[in-house]
């Protein structure tokens, strides 16, 4: 159906009633509005405006329990500059697609009204029925499109590419393309269903951070991912509200508790061709957030430094390579873990003695020989280069290692 049938719907029932209409999507946000007779009130004038009203008001009109009515009823809210309305649920096939509202502004609206808003109610909810399927199609061909824009096979990457092109889903200016990846984790007393509607819902909430309405996103599971397509690059405020949105919906979907979201971001890259070189940097941030304990939730392909390396090692590898020689005979001398952690201080301030002593809060003396200890144990000489190159990495790589068991992810996969 065209798009004005939705508005034909309400503007009739209001020429007919004398009266204003408003349709109302499931989340109390604006899909149609007629014009006002003089009935209109503060609430109705901000809808129009803002497309929405507020969350606390949102809140209100649902805890009515509207959406398990099946009929028109009356709510009263009780919120200054809200008056009474008559509430029609909008629905098919037993869906709730959304609600028809006509503000009560004297005695208790006639029946013959009440009929009429109950009839406009089930020809919306077949119109916005068929939006839904339709809807539900595109989604699903976009998602088929963009799995295969990342797939290991350079063919399929060629046609959906072509795909993407014909479907005119971005504009020809388009010249930066980024990949964010979200990920959940444990949550195992929340129903599969439930986890992957709140990711879902949390990646949808924080696309409306970002301008514009040519993303692209694929869920499945316990994985997300979003292409960000624009002429310029997202700025890093933008790129921020878009994942605490994530993060923040998801919580609260969960309520905040065992289930946690990890989210990695992928550099932007200037074409269609190489979306995937950003999804495998988003995914790759995703498990760093998982394997690392001090990046958080959030993960940033640039700023991982040799972990951006060691990532793209096969899990079983990476496992290996942590169980070096040097570390493991250090670990096995070293009870308390004190000559581990001074050698990581050590070589992350690139052998500064005096920044890792004060680091530490050692003295000089007492670092010197907590060194010489090293040095003795292992067989490594710490001025040299590729000594302490092996060391720095093996100690980077036992860090990973470390968590793989409970949180090895790699890449969306359905």
């Amino acid at each position: 159906m065209a798009n004005d049938d939705l508005q034909s719907i309400v503007d009739g029932l209001a020429e007919r009633l004398q009266r204003s209409v408003a349709i109302d999507d499931p989340s109390i946000r604006l899909l149609a509005a007629s014009r006002h007779f003089g009935d209109e009130d503060a609430v109705r004038v901000a809808s129009v405006l803002n497309r929405s009203v507020s969350a606390d008001l949102v809140e209100r009109v649902l805890a009515h329990g509207v959406a398990r009515w099946t009929g028109p009823g009356s709510v009263v809210v009780g919120a200054e500059g809200c008056l009474p309305r008559l509430c029609a649920p909008v629905r098919c096939n037993g869906l709730l697609l959304g609600y028809l509202w006509l503000i009560d502004t004297g005695p208790a609206p006639e029946p013959a009204s009440v009929e009429l808003a109950a009839e406009a109610a089930e020809r919306a909810g077949v119109v916005l029925y068929r939006r839904l399927l339709l809807r539900e199609r595109t989604k699903a061909r976009h998602e088929a499109i963009l799995r295969e824009l990342v797939s290991a096979d350079p063919a399929t990457r060629t046609q959906a590419v072509a795909d993407l092109r014909d479907e005119q889903l971005f504009p020809e200016r388009t010249g930066h393309y980024q990949v964010v990846a979200v990920c959940c984790r444990g949550g195992d007393g929340i129903p599969a269903a439930s986890r992957q509607a709140a990711l879902e819902a949390g990646v949808e909430d924080g696309l409306r951070a970002v301008p514009g309405d040519r993303h692209l996103m694929v869920a499945h599971r316990t994985r997300a991912w979003i292409l960000l397509a624009d002429e310029q690059v997202l700025p890093r405020s933008r790129l921020d509200a878009l994942t605490s949105r994530v993060a923040a919906r998801f919580g609260d979907l969960t309520g905040g508790g065992a289930a946690r979201v990890v989210i990695g971001t992928g550099a932007a890259v200037p074409s269609l061709e190489r979306v995937v070189e950003s999804y495998r940097q988003a995914f790759l941030a995703t498990r760093a957030a998982l394997l690392v304990p001090g990046i958080g939730d959030i993960a940033r392909w640039g700023e991982l430094g040799p972990y951006e390396l060691l990532l793209k090692m096969p899990a079983d590898d990476l496992a290996a390579a942590s169980r070096l020689p040097a570390l493991v005979a250090l670990e096995r001398e070293d009870g308390q873990g004190t000559l581990l952690a001074t050698l990581e201080a050590f070589l992350d301030h690139a052998g500064d003695v005096r920044r890792t002593a004060e680091s530490l809060r050692v003295h000089r003396a007492t670092l010197y020989h907590r060194l010489k200890r090293i040095e003795h144990i292992t067989g490594c000489r710490l001025d040299s280069g590729d000594d302490r190159l092996t060391l720095h990495l093996g100690l980077k790589l036992r860090v990973l290692a470390r968590h793989l068991p409970e949180a090895a992810v790699a890449e969306f996969d359905d």
